[in-house]
């Protein structure tokens, strides 16, 4: 991924409103991501926890869409797997993240889901840069694990837009 800028990111959001992109708090950290890691750019809301971005460049254009994440359940210890990267967490390390659609669907309250890394740091676990202990052995390589998260993100991003 490129590295965007603040006011490319800002104006990629998909389903939100202009008020809302201009707001929403971006990472601090932008000019010291390694961008050549990264499928898409994930963070968490510091102040506001229950809120996650998600931005990625699709068919040569950035798009971002904003996440409520969903509140975990106490008590519990369980695995949990990520639809992106297929990653598997233990605890709270996999989170429900819903996206309002985008355009009269969004209005009229609709939303769509996808389980991901509660850190939104899937690229790093893919190349092996982050770990949250042990892997599933597949056959794969690192490129067509990549190829396989991309696909499923932009999958994911199709049904916000539609």
């Amino acid at each position: 991924m490129l590295a965007p800028t603040e006011s490319a990111i800002r104006a990629s959001f998909v389903n939100t409103t202009q008020g809302e992109s201009k707001r929403l708090a971006l990472p601090h950290d932008l000019d010291a991501r390694s961008w050549s890691d990264l499928d898409f750019l994930g963070w968490r809301d510091p102040a506001a926890p229950q809120r996650a971005y998600l931005v990625t460049e699709t068919d040569g254009e950035l798009v971002g869409v904003a996440l409520r994440v969903a509140p975990q359940q106490t008590g519990r210890v369980r695995r949990s797997m990520c639809s992106l990267c297929l990653t598997t967490h233990t605890g709270d390390g996999v989170s429900l993240m819903t996206a309002r659609k985008a355009g009269s669907g969004g209005r009229q309250g609709n939303s769509v889901g996808v389980y991901v890394c509660s850190d939104l740091a899937c690229s790093l676990y893919l190349r092996g840069k982050k770990h949250a202990g042990p892997r599933m052995h597949e056959t794969l390589t690192v490129a067509e694990k990549i190829d396989r998260t991309r696909a499923t993100l932009t999958a994911f991003l199709r049904k916000v837009t539609e």
